[in-house]
Order: C-alpha cells, then structure tokens, then sequence
C-alpha cells in the first residue's frame, strides 16, 4: 500500500482526512488511505468500527463532512457516470427478483451498463452457475446467490470492486467459492479490491495489505506479515505451537476480539 505522500505508484484511491458523523456518532474521523492499481486490501474492525461506511464514503453513496476522495483523480462530483462505469460493488445482502432466472437477472443488470450476452455468459462461468441458469432466485442456496451477486458486480469489468461483507453468513464450501473467484479476478492483475470482512482467514487468503480501524481512525495497515510481527504485550501470550494471528494484533491493540 502507498501512502498518499509517497512520489510514485499507480493510486486508483486516495481518501485524505476524511470525516463523517451522523448526529452525535463520529463514524469516521481523520482517515488517510491510499490503494495502488491491482492490490486487494482487506479492511477490518469490530461492529461499529466505520468500516461500512468508509466504503459507502468510497462508493460514492455517502459523502464526508470534510476532506477530500479520489478515484482515479476524480471526486464524485461531476463524475459520477465515468466512476459508476468502472466501479463494481456486492454489499452484505443483495435482494433480486424472486422470480427472475439467474440469467434473466444477468441480463438485467447487464442492460443498464449496454452489456451483451457474451460478457453474460462469460460471469456465468466464472461464478460457475452454468448448470443454474433457468433456476429462479427464490430456489438459489444462500451460496448461490452471493455469487449471482458478485458476478453481477463484475459485468462491467470494474477496475475498482467494493465487497462489503461478501460472505457472512455462509457455510464455509460457499465461502471457499467466493475466494475461488476472487483469486482469478487477483491472477488477471486488472481489478483492485477492497473487502470488509470479519473472518480473519478471509483477510489472510485474498489481501495484499490489512486496514485494522476501530471507533472511526485506522489504528494499523501494512502487510499481513509485517503487522504480526509488531504484535506486542498480548494480554494471554499465545503458545509456542500456536501462530500469532490479526485477532491476537487486535486485541493488543484495543483490547477487544475483532468479532466483538
């Protein structure tokens, strides 16, 4: 990850001490981030850490009280057709047609970027759901229908794809899936990521780099290896046969498990 006052790299984001509040709740104060082209970045925290809406602030669905985002050295003003264009986005809970086929609901979604049935059929096969095709929503397992929705997210071919949260709740074969897909998207080097999660694994699987934020300000980032080796003072000191872990790094740091 490159800071934003760091000369070179490829920034396709760049937030700069960005604030947010609603009411009396402060949901982000002060953050500065930075995402280089093709790195997959993994941001963590407990319920209520800002996480969600550090990504709703990226995504372009709210907008910070104060400070400044660029994507791709554009704000959302005045932008926000060419950001949609090359945007992708799947959040917590997608809810489709009920009695839409699979490949109806690409079709739809489709027609609103002017997308063909080849770049369909394409998202068919990387989401694997060739033999579900005709089968409408309602009868698609709970795995299925997060990869309708992160295939639906990768029709336009983003350069830039936001997942909030993308397999909570699933069992872990369905959660596997999703990794499966994401790490094609990874080994084509044309998409970066950026991933709310509270598995730890997920993190440590798919990410390049690791955000840890709690109460709205990051309290660390960097790579994975090098943020447990600053793991320190633990309040129980892990065995010598157990690794240390980013739950272990977040409780030095805050006191708390990630999941609290």
């Amino acid at each position: 990850m490159t800071h934003p006052e760091t000369p070179g790299g490829n920034l396709v984001i760049r937030v700069s001490n960005v604030h947010k509040s609603f009411k009396t709740v402060q949901a982000v104060r002060g953050i500065d981030l930075a995402i280089e082209a093709g790195r997959f970045v993994a941001i963590l925290g407990p319920n209520g850490a800002g996480k969600t809406t550090l990504v709703e602030l990226i995504e372009g669905i709210q907008q910070p009280d104060e400070g400044e985002i660029l994507i791709m050295g554009k704000t959302w003003k005045g932008n926000e057709n060419y950001l949609r264009q090359i945007i992708g986005l799947s959040l917590q809970e997608t809810h489709f047609i009920d009695k839409l086929s699979v490949w109806e609901t690409l079709r739809l979604f489709a027609s609103f970027f002017g997308i063909g049935k080849e770049r369909c059929e394409e998202v068919m096969q990387l989401i694997a759901l060739e033999e579900k095709k005709r089968a409408w929503v309602v009868n698609l397992s709970g795995g299925q229908r997060q990869r309708l929705a992160l295939g639906i997210s990768l029709l336009n071919k983003p350069r830039i794809l936001l997942l909030d949260e993308p397999t909570t709740g699933l069992d872990p074969n369905a959660r596997r899936e999703i990794w499966a897909i994401l790490r094609k998207l990874k080994e084509q080097a044309q998409t970066s990521l950026i991933l709310t999660t509270h598995y730890m694994e997920e993190a440590e699987q798919l990410c390049d780099s690791i955000v840890i934020i709690d109460q709205g300000k990051i309290l660390k980032e960097g790579t994975l290896t090098a943020l447990l080796g600053e793991v320190r003072d633990l309040p129980v000191k892990p065995v010598e046969t157990r690794r240390i872990t980013l739950d272990d790094l977040f409780i030095s740091l805050t006191g708390r498990h990630l999941h609290d």
